[in-house]
């Protein structure tokens, strides 16, 4: 990894979406879905610097913020500049922007979205100012799939949390943010295109009714599986994370794409 640069990673055409602070939450989130893209640099004017990410995550946290009930609109989410929403949410917590150079390696890119525990990282020039792309573990595993060794071992110790079908939409998205894990990115999207963020006292299993129609069902992994096999799955499904499971296919946990890429890259992560 550390023979490999950032700009190896950069395709040839890509779409990137950058945001003005000074745009309402609500059609940020709208461009989000509309473009087909999770997150999106934020820029400020008046500091003429990009600032921060918007990303999906940013939506559910404001829904877990801000919901009352079906019967109270989320005026938040209606009237709210991405500034005003940073400030309430952020309040004295602000911290710079997390990016990298693109001459920066592959191994550096890796570590820093470990140590930050954050999903992407934007590659900016350091010349123009420019932001070029937006690193995800999800691009970096397909990557580094062909020079990853199939001796290694599955994972030994992870966990999970588990939710009733019939909860509430609300309650899960608390449990999801609570463990810093939102397992469903895609029907928060849906949430944002139908206009449906105002009713999240649907069930699990409702809220599951809106996933795609191609939907083939959860993917899983054992533990006994090598680390190769685990990464090719989740790179050919193009899916995020794996449900672990034992030889009588009870639940154990769940691995990620962040648990894949600490395993390469710290000593001592989940794998032996």
């Amino acid at each position: 990894m550390k023979s490999h640069r950032c700009y190896d990673l950069i395709p040839t055409s890509s779409k990137l979406v950058v945001f003005d602070t000074s745009l309402q939450v609500k059609k940020a989130f709208f461009a989000l879905v509309t473009n087909g893209v999770r997150a999106a640099p934020l820029w400020d004017s008046k500091k003429q610097s990009f600032v921060g990410m918007l990303t999906i995550t940013d939506f559910i946290n404001i829904l877990h913020r801000y919901y009352k009930s079906a019967m109270v609109q989320i005026y938040e989410l209606e009237e709210h500049k991405i500034e005003t929403w940073r400030e309430v949410y952020l309040q004295d917590s602000f911290k710079p922007l997390v990016c990298i150079s693109p001459n920066a390696s592959l191994f550096d890119a890796v570590s820093s979205l470990i140590q930050n525990k954050i999903h992407r990282l934007p590659v900016i020039d350091p010349d123009s100012g420019n932001t070029l792309y937006i690193l995800t573990h999800k691009r970096i595993l397909k990557f580094l799939k062909l020079f990853v060794s199939p001796a290694r071992r599955g994972p030994r110790h992870v966990g999970a949390r588990v939710i009733c079908p019939l909860a509430a939409l609300a309650q899960a998205l608390g449990v999801a943010r609570g463990v810093q894990l939102p397992p469903f990115p895609p029907r928060a999207q849906n949430l944002a295109a139908e206009k449906t963020y105002n009713n999240l006292d649907v069930t699990v299993t409702q809220a599951l009714q809106h996933r795609s129609q191609y939907f083939e069902g959860v993917l899983k992994c054992y533990r006994h599986e090598t680390l190769e096999t685990i990464i090719n799955r989740l790179v050919e499904a193009e899916v995020h994370r794996l449900v672990v499971v034992d030889e009588s296919e009870v639940v154990k946990g769940i691995v990620s794409l962040s648990d894949i890429l600490q395993a390469l890259v710290l000593p001592g992560g989940p794998w032996p």
